[in-house]
């Protein structure tokens, strides 16, 4: 009786065990989801849509993938304090996510601090895996000083000399204005900055900020506005003549997430860093535009590639080291490669950017929409700074 009671109690562990080895492997997701819906709502489609095709296929480690999703509500505070929830009580094994820079980088402290990786999809400061990177922390998008470069690089050709620029007042704003000047500096010295103007995220006087770069007189703007911020002032530019033989670089604004609210509205002749979906007709892409207009009856946007991607990308990382345990996931991402939507990426060893590119082009307006036209796509990894010099502006481990 007494070995059978014990093969019975080995038997229910060896059950026990093998229960808990296939529990799926839990991502805990911070974002913006009710402040920012253009982007989030295709964002989750885009995860969703990786999910799933990442769990048909067996999932990982002969687990399943699962994300426990949570809404920051664009406060900083908040999205730390969710972190730490999904971590201590939801047991997640990495974090991932957020919107806004300054949420990105409080996440990011938080996973330096309790040593969790932390895959920032779309906050776009440098700072991330620059100035605050750390071991724990890895980016997807190219960041401000990446799309800040492929613009420079085009806003160079221009004959412009007297340059304004207008940015939201906060992180993002800051370091993408930061950059551009010094890199279009750096490849035309002789231009110079006449005006600047700092609208706060999300409250834009749209004339006053018109008025202001008018009366700068300048060759050129920079723009660095997106969302509604960015809808009202093309549409105040535009009844004030401030765009009229002006060129104007804007970051952002070729994404179907900005440029489609605005409709037949949409700036022409802008250049633009954007996402001309309908036009890429590369095999990697076309086979994930289909199967997302299968699955959500939508076109995608950028979010939805950047949501895909970044399922894609911790699912190449647990395969890759073998474990979920947060030292080999962090090995794992390090010089981790894989295909995507955009063709193939790397996250670097030195600075943990990804380098998923961009297009670069101008908008147009088509059919009663704005378009991207003229368009290529620029490799990220082109577009970023060598070894030695991001060992400089990089804390060194």
């Amino acid at each position: 009786m007494l070995r059978q009671a014990i093969l019975g109690l080995a038997a229910m562990a060896a059950l026990a065990a093998t229960a808990g080895a296939q529990e799926p492997i839990r991502i805990g997701e911070i974002n913006s989801y009710s402040g920012m819906a253009a982007f989030t709502v295709p964002y989750r489609n885009g995860w969703t849509l990786a999910l799933e095709e990442v769990n048909k296929a067996g999932g990982v480690l002969g687990r399943k993938l699962e994300i426990v999703a949570r809404d920051d509500g664009g406060k900083p505070e908040d999205a730390v304090r969710m972190a730490a929830e999904l971590v201590a009580n939801e047991k997640v094994a990495m974090l991932a996510g957020t919107f806004f820079s300054h949420i990105g980088l409080a996440v990011s402290d938080y996973a330096r601090q309790h040593k969790v990786l932390f895959l920032g999809s779309e906050p776009l400061t440098d700072a991330l895996t620059w100035s605050k990177g750390h071991r724990y922390a890895f980016r997807l998008r190219p960041s401000t000083y990446m799309q800040a470069a492929m613009l420079a690089e085009e806003a160079a050709k221009l004959p412009a000399k007297r340059w304004a620029t207008v940015a939201p007042n906060y992180e993002y704003g800051q370091s993408a204005v930061a950059a551009f000047r010094s890199l279009l500096k750096a490849k035309r010295p002789e231009v110079e900055f006449v005006a600047e103007q700092w609208p706060a995220q999300g409250k834009i006087d749209p004339g006053a900020t018109v008025q202001a770069l008018a009366l700068a007189r300048p060759d050129a703007i920079f723009n660095v506005t997106f969302g509604p911020d960015l809808g009202r002032f093309v549409r105040e530019g535009t009844t004030r003549g401030l765009f009229r033989n002006r060129a104007v670089v804007s970051l952002l604004t070729g994404e179907p997430e900005y440029l489609d609210p605005m409709k037949a509205e949409a700036p022409e002749g802008w250049i633009v860093t954007g996402y001309p979906w309908d036009a890429i007709d590369t095999p990697e892409h076309s086979a994930f535009r289909d199967a997302y207009r299968a699955r959500f009856d939508d076109y995608p946007r950028l979010g939805s590639v950047v949501g895909y991607v970044m399922v894609k990308s911790l699912a190449a990382a647990v395969a890759k080291a073998g474990s979920t345990e947060t030292e080999k996931l962090v090995e794992a991402m390090r010089g981790l490669e894989l295909s995507s939507p955009f063709g193939p990426m790397t996250y670097r060893r030195v600075d943990h950017q990804a380098t998923l590119g961009a297009y670069v082009g101008r908008t147009a307006v088509r059919d009663g929409r704005g378009t991207m036209v003229d368009w290529r796509y620029a490799d990220g990894g082109k577009y970023l700074p060598d070894d030695a010099t991001v060992r400089t502006l990089r804390p060194q481990e």
